[in-house]
């Protein structure tokens, strides 16, 4: 592949890298905090609600809260982090020349009064560190300026529907609609301050003790972490991204959005910004995957009836996506008073893709329904109709041209990746009936499963290169392709798998990193480049796996696993040229993929592997001792600890990990 230029593929500028934030969340909503103390993004009370925080996408006018140490002579302090291990709380750790102090960033899960909240508690560990906070709060994903009043010695901010109460446990100054406070914190000296979003028009919550909130949820994702089947070698980096896809994971509904940000750009200055928050259909198996694979069948069975309960309603017209409850409009506009993250405008909210015919994901419903069933997830006999009813749309459906897994917002074509995964439907459905005995036009499923092969094989496939290609007539490959040998198509050795194979390696991978497509063929409808997708990359590792290339795929899982930020989070893509990550941060589809992969490297014993293996396959269960609460699990997270049954496990600090150099 020729070499991104830096033209297409720019270093940053002023704004900050995507790669300096952390995510913190509830299970309901998440925020990003960056390496310096701003959380510069926060939306409340859903993934998908308007930011009040949104300076990611402009600058401290469209809101923040900064909790920083106030620096002696110019001096910047140094700074680490960490999350609690087991856990989405993170510790940031400031040291100064007159002492260290740590900030802990969580967000406890809703009480049943429904009260949303971000709390912040600085904690002094030597000497003494004078610090700085400031609120600004800006509804409305920055654009409406808060009426604000001091109350019962708190502050509380209200514009529309929305209310903030400010907690502090310093005195705070209100000026300019901006609340900001000056302190210092001494060696054993404790802080707390909380932010706590209602409704407008209901009373505020009672307010609840930042401590003891603190305990509890430790307790609670420890608890989580816990349960947790994977003991292969890449323990860490799994359970990290297990942790990422349960913060990411709507709790009431069992919705899991593609990542908790809108329009962090796949290239930065261009266009191509869209909103991740909420639910894609194609993520459906692979994410049961990974769940199944990991021992977590309880958010396995809630994705799965999510899952049916979204596209239930008028299954012969799936869509792409769907709201955090299954929403189904889910209307794209411009935020005009956001410049962007570095200056990538437009900035959207919503996804037009959502009333897109893409045909791919009817292959990946099936499959997340045929996993389920191997898996021994209850009730599955109830959604044998709705499988019955795609099949029945599908059966005409897939001679249609699509937008393809890529969502292209140019003419849609006949892509080859599309076809296959229609020949999926027909292959997993089919399998459901005869395994296990399921009512159902099998032969007719048959003969549309062997003419969708078929057709693939003779207008997808490009003799002259060896290839099949990106979409009927093309004359370039798509990284989608990779899929083929996973879900079975065709054998890994098949010759024209292999040609397949060496053509993605040939024309789509720079410095090792699997691009999605060539963007310059304009099949996208859309202008400038993007990075490479972290996704495919890991696809391909699979694929070495399966051609029982094991020590190459073993050198590209590493190579990416020190792609991800000093907490071990992946955004969508990643610019080898400026080794930086890109896209929405962090991104379910990077972590889905790195889980699957560990799985694939641990488990496969050599020669021919499928994705599909992981079907079903339920890692033994481990004792695990109950979860500690009250008092022991307040003193555990006080001390630095995190308890486990009878035992304190010492919370050991992670090193950064630095990226190698493209």
């Amino acid at each position: 592949m020729p070499k991104p230029s830096r033209k297409t593929l720019p270093r940053p500028h002023s704004s900050r890298p995507i790669g300096d934030y952390a995510l913190i969340g509830s299970a309901h909503s998440a925020a990003l905090v960056h390496r310096e103390g701003d959380i510069e993004w926060l939306c409340l009370p859903r993934f998908d609600s308007a930011a009040m925080f949104a300076s990611l996408l402009g600058d401290k006018r469209n809101g923040h809260w900064t909790m920083r140490a106030r620096g002696a002579n110019g001096r910047k302090p140094r700074i680490t982090r960490r999350y609690l291990p087991g856990t989405v709380v993170l510790e940031t750790t400031i040291h100064t020349a007159k002492g260290i102090a740590t900030v802990t960033d969580f967000m406890p899960r809703p009480d049943m009064d429904g009260t949303h909240e971000v709390v912040r508690i600085v904690k002094g560990v030597r000497g003494t560190v004078a610090m700085h906070t400031e609120f600004r709060i800006r509804f409305n994903y920055g654009e409406w300026c808060p009426w604000m009043d001091r109350r019962h010695g708190a502050i509380y901010a209200t514009a529309g529907p929305d209310a903030v109460r400010i907690s502090s446990g310093v005195p705070l100054v209100n000026e300019n609609f901006v609340s900001c406070a000056d302190f210092s914190v001494s060696a054993g000296q404790s802080i707390a301050f909380s932010l706590e979003w209602f409704p407008s028009h209901l009373k505020p919550p009672v307010t609840r003790d930042a401590n003891a909130l603190l305990a509890r949820t430790v307790a609670e994702w420890s608890e989580w972490t816990d349960r947790c089947g994977y003991q292969g070698e890449f323990r860490e980096p799994v359970m990290r991204s297990l942790l990422t896809l349960k913060a990411l994971t709507y709790e009431p509904t069992g919705g899991i959005v593609a990542a908790p940000s809108t329009s962090l750009p796949e290239l930065p200055g261009g266009e191509r910004n869209w909103d991740y928050r909420f639910c894609w259909l194609r993520d459906a198996a692979l994410t049961l995957y990974a769940l199944i694979g990991s021992g977590y069948v309880e958010e396995a069975s809630a994705w799965r009836w999510w899952l049916m309960r979204a596209v239930g309603g008028s299954p012969e017209e799936l869509q792409v996506m769907y709201g955090l409850h299954g929403e189904r409009s889910l209307t794209e506009l411009e935020l005009g008073w956001l410049p962007g993250y570095e200056g990538s405008k437009p900035v959207r909210i919503g996804n037009g893709a959502h009333g897109q015919r893409q045909l791919d994901v009817y292959g990946s419903v099936i499959a997340a329904f045929h996993a389920a069933r191997r898996a021994g997830l209850p009730d599955m006999d109830k959604v044998w109709p709705l499988e019955r009813a795609i099949a029945r749309q599908l059966a005409t459906l897939w001679k249609e041209p699509d937008c393809g897994l890529w969502e292209v917002r140019g003419e849609p074509r006949h892509f080859v990746h599309s076809k296959i995964m229609c020949w999926l439907a027909f292959d997993r459905v089919i399998a459901s009936a005869t395994e296990y005995g399921l009512d159902g036009p099998v032969e007719h499923w048959r003969e549309v499963r062997d003419r969708i092969h078929e057709e693939v094989c003779a207008r997808g496939f490009d003799a002259a290169s060896n290839s099949f290609v990106q979409y009927y007539g093309a004359d370039t490959v798509d990284a989608a392709l990779l899929w083929m040998p996973l879900i079975g198509f065709l054998p890994i050795h098949d010759p024209r798998v292999q040609g397949t194979i060496a053509r993605i390696e040939k024309d789509l991978i720079f410095n090792g990193l699997v691009y999605r497509y060539r963007t310059e063929k304009g099949v996208d409808g859309l202008q400038g480049g993007e990075g490479a997708f972290l996704a495919c990359s890991f696809w391909l590792a699979n694929v070495y796996v399966a051609m029982g290339k094991l020590r190459k795929a073993r050198a590209l899982f590493k190579r990416l696993l020190a792609l991800g930020n000093d907490l071990g989070l992946f955004a969508e893509e990643y610019d080898p040229v400026a080794q930086r990550q890109l896209g929405n941060f962090p991104q379910a589809f990077s972590h889905v993929g790195l889980i699957n992969s560990a799985h694939a490297l641990v488990s496969a014993a050599g020669g021919v592997w499928e994705l599909a293996d992981l079907d079903g396959k339920m890692p033994p269960k481990k004792k695990r001792p109950p979860p500690v609460k009250g008092a022991k699990a307040a003193k555990a997270a006080e001390a630095g600890t995190v308890a486990r049954g009878s035992k304190a496990k010492a919370i050991r600090k992670s090193r950064p990990k630095k990226a190698p150099r493209a």
